[in-house]
């Protein structure tokens, strides 16, 4: 890919993804401002250290944007079932109210315990009194019953609206927190647009050389550790996670979104797990804390893998050190060798299913390894 094309692409894939998103991450409340980009050092390497740094924190961003977009789906969901079951409560709050007014008429009127009592002190025959004084006790237990209802009623919705108002003032927090969220990441990929504009068409070559020199180094000496002998076979489950990621590859990396038609890393990752019949976390950061980790020496098809101390990207395992990933802004799904970002570690979705006797990887587009593979250097701090 040529210089010039390679910064067309990524400028008109940053404008399509600032564009297209509508709620999008952004720095927590209260960070630090996002700083501007300074002047680009010299030499390839400081250049491509920059620029990848700055790919690195808009991932950041935009993984706790997917983060809170995800919680508030979740209060939102509550707040719906909370409005359902206040109604519900208010209902029967107003029928014991009508019964309670009822059971007050009737004393007024004088068809309460106390007359009933005055006819069993003026009855002449004892078993006819008898038989009233049941019908007395029976009376009593019914107006207790009824008082009883109406309190329950009235604390439980007092209950629910409490809890209601502060699942609606946690949605309000969460509204505010993910437009905060979705104006960092719009400033960390204006960063990055500025930086590539600036960029002459050799330094953008000479920065793809170098990127594809490092991940090649990076991806040899994690052969050379014994990281990648493994031939393990992927479970049925792994085998669909596979087939359906491998299906997403030349669909465009857009930030916060979950497909089908585009995808941010962990959008990719949870996706194929939930085609093949599981749901996973949505976050990169979750699924790390989440799912059970596995050995890098024991990956098998379907495994994912976490990038970064911070677990800010993540990508599907598909066997051969190769893995199915959608990378950064600019770039598309593709295949990328395994160590094509700085290793976290791994997690396996489905640990108690059984492998499958035999696997072979899926048959791959002749162009499912163009573009860049990234491989990022941890941000100084």
């Amino acid at each position: 890919m040529s210089g010039r094309l390679a910064r067309t692409l990524c400028t008109a894939a940053l404008a399509a993804a600032l564009v297209a998103a509508s709620p999008a991450p952004a720095e927590p409340a209260g960070s630090d401002p996002v700083p501007a980009p300074g002047p680009a050092p010299q030499g390839v390497a400081g250049l491509l250290k920059q620029l990848q740094t700055l790919y690195q924190q808009a991932e950041e961003a935009g993984e706790l944007y997917n983060g809170t977009e995800e919680e508030l789906k979740k209060r939102t969901a509550e707040a719906r079932r909370l409005s359902t079951e206040v109604a519900r409560a208010r209902t029967a709050l107003e029928s014991g109210r009508r019964e309670a007014g009822r059971l007050a008429r009737d004393q007024y009127q004088g068809s309460n315990d106390f007359s009933a009592y005055l006819r069993l002190l003026l009855a002449d025959d004892p078993s006819r009194a008898l038989e009233q004084s049941h019908v007395i006790e029976r009376a009593q237990a019914g107006r207790a019953a009824v008082i009883e209802r109406l309190t329950g009623a009235e604390k439980h919705a007092e209950t629910l609206a409490a809890r209601s108002r502060a699942v609606r003032e946690r949605q309000r927090v969460l509204t505010e927190r993910r437009k905060e969220q979705r104006d960092a990441v719009r400033s960390r990929l204006k960063g990055i647009e500025a930086m590539l504009a600036s960029l002459s068409d050799e330094q953008l070559a000479a920065l793809s050389a170098l990127e594809r020199k490092n991940v090649g180094e990076a991806q040899d000496a994690l052969a050379a550790s014994g990281a990648l002998s493994s031939a393990r076979a992927p479970s049925e489950e792994g085998e669909e996670a596979v087939a359906y990621a491998v299906e997403q590859i030349g669909k465009p990396y857009v930030w916060g979104a979950e497909g089908p038609e585009s995808y941010d890393c962990s959008g990719l990752t949870s996706q194929a797990w939930s085609a093949a019949g599981r749901d996973i976390p949505r976050t990169s950061q979750e699924q790390w804390r989440r799912l059970p980790r596995v050995p890098m020496d024991s990956l098998r098809p379907g495994d994912l893998v976490v990038y970064f101390p911070k677990a800010t990207h993540v990508a599907l395992y598909i066997g051969d050190g190769l893995v199915v990933q959608a990378p950064r802004p600019g770039a598309t799904v593709k295949i990328s060798p395994l160590a094509s970002n700085p290793l976290l570690g791994a997690v396996r979705p489905d640990p108690e299913s059984e492998p499958l006797s035999t696997y072979t990887l899926p048959d791959l587009p002749e162009d499912a390894a163009s573009g860049a593979d990234d491989g990022y250097d941890a941000p100084e701090v």
